[in-house]
Parts: structure tokens; C-alpha cells; sequence
């Protein structure tokens, strides 16, 4: 079993969430706006948890794992973001694991709208396959408590079930690395998200400059900014490091 000092605790996230959400005038940088859950599941029941992932043979690997122990239970399973949906209306479980790709709506609306809806937060761990900073970031920002990949071995599901029901936040120390260097990192503008995309095409300045409808100095200005903010210095390192940490995919 690790260690506390093996994740990060939730008021380290939290102050460092907080402080950003700030720097960059997000609305949600009031943290009591994130997922603390009111709901403390009882000494003597078990543990609530609904499953989602659109794979038959995570889910019923999940199932055993988290059906194993006395403390836990699985109430229900989802294979799409509508039936998440559903079903965590219906059961209010005291935990949700979720995939972040899930057909007819993905993890992060499914999680972005459970949060918006009433005062019943879930408490969310997202388990995937994606582990680069800009999707722990987003997946963190929305609301989610915990997150692990799926080569997470099953002691490490259990226990971060175990404590995001207790209101408590669980990320590996990999993931929490990767969720504290997003957070410090400076965060692209949306215009400058434009020309990165049109960089990663292939474009040059004057052709980018002609998409985006501004001069040619304009997009020499918002390159530049581009690799200081990434602390890359060409081009193609700026797509490559963008690709890597998730701030682009490239079709």
C-alpha cells in the first residue's frame, strides 16, 4: 500500500489549483466550487461505486477488483456518457470511476455536466489511458477527485476509491507531477491555440496570417509567445511538446 506522501494530499492540489485558477481569471477559482462531495458513505455500508467504460473487458476486470472487498461495492455499470448519466441519477453512488472516452458524450461532459447539475457533486476518479498534463489538467479543472491510468495495479484502484469516498483526492505520483507542471505552466491564449493548430498543419506565417484574417507581424508576435510560453525554441519542437503534453492532437 503507499504512503501519503506517495500522493498528493488535497490541499497541495488545491492551493496550487487555486492559485492558478486564479492567475489565468477562471470562475471556478473559488475551489469551494469543486467536487466535496456532502455525502460521507457510512462506517458500516460499503462504498457506492459506479463504473464507466465502454469496454466489456475493463469493466467486468474492474468489477472483480472492486467487488472483491467487503468495504466496496459496484451498484451499477455504463458503457456510454448518456447512461453514466442515467444511472448516476439513479443510484447516487458515493464514487464514479469514468472513462474519458466514452461514445455519444466523452468523459469530461459527462463530468462537466454532473457538476453543473444540483447541489449532488460526484466524486469522480478517472481511470484511462491518457496520461499527458493538459488532460489531467482539464480532467482536474472539471472536477475529477482522482485519476489513474489503466495500468494502475489493483491495490492502487482500491485505495483511490477508498479515499476519494472520503472526500480526500488521489493522484500517483506520476500524475501528480504531470498536474503540477500543467498547472505552473503559462497557458495559451485562444489565439494563440489558432496558430499553434495552423503550425502543426505545416503553414507558414505569412499562410497563417491569411487563415486568421491578421498580418503577417501579427503571427511573428503570437509564434514567439507560443515557444516561450512552451520553453521550446523552433517550430517543430513547439508542435512535438504541445502533442506530448496533450495541448494539441494531431489527426
Amino acid at each position: 500500500m503507499k504512503s501519503k506522501r506517495d500522493c498528493l494530499t488535497v490541499q497541495n492540489v488545491e492551493r496550487q489549483l487555486a492559485r492558478r485558477f486564479g492567475e489565468i481569471g477562471m470562475p471556478n477559482a473559488d475551489l469551494s466550487e469543486l467536487p466535496l462531495a456532502v455525502r460521507q458513505p457510512s462506517a458500516k455500508s460499503p462504498v457506492s461505486v459506479l463504473l464507466a467504460d465502454d469496454h466489456p473487458v475493463i469493466r467486468e476486470g474492474l468489477l472483480k477488483i472492486l467487488n472483491s472487498q467487503k468495504d466496496i461495492r459496484v451498484v451499477a455499470c455504463a458503457a456510454d456518457g448518456e447512461e453514466v448519466v442515467n444511472l448516476y441519477y439513479q443510484s447516487l453512488p458515493d464514487v464514479l470511476i469514468l472513462d474519458l472516452r466514452l461514445p455519444k458524450k466523452d468523459g469530461l461532459q459527462v463530468l462537466n455536466e454532473l457538476m453543473a447539475r444540483g447541489n449532488s457533486k460526484p466524486r469522480v476518479i478517472i481511470i484511462t489511458t491518457f496520461d499527458c498534463e493538459e488532460v489531467i489538467f482539464k480532467a482536474v479543472r472539471a472536477g475529477a477527485k482522482g485519476y489513474l491510468v489503466k495500468v494502475a495495479d489493483a491495490q492502487e484502484i482500491r485505495e483511490a476509491v477508498r479515499r476519494v469516498a472520503k472526500g480526500e483526492t488521489f493522484f500517483p505520483p506520476e500524475v501528480g507531477l504531470k498536474l503540477a507542471k500543467s498547472i505552473a505552466s503559462p497557458r495559451l491564449s485562444k489565439r494563440e491555440m489558432d496558430v499553434l493548430h495552423n503550425l502543426a498543419s505545416g503553414k507558414r506565417n505569412r499562410e497563417i496570417g491569411h487563415t486568421l484574417d491578421v498580418s503577417e507581424g501579427t503571427i511573428k508576435f503570437h509564434v514567439k509567445s507560443i515557444l516561450r510560453k512552451l520553453d521550446v525554441i523552433g517550430r517543430a519542437e513547439a508542435v512535438a511538446v504541445a502533442t506530448t503534453r496533450g495541448i494539441i492532437q494531431l489527426a
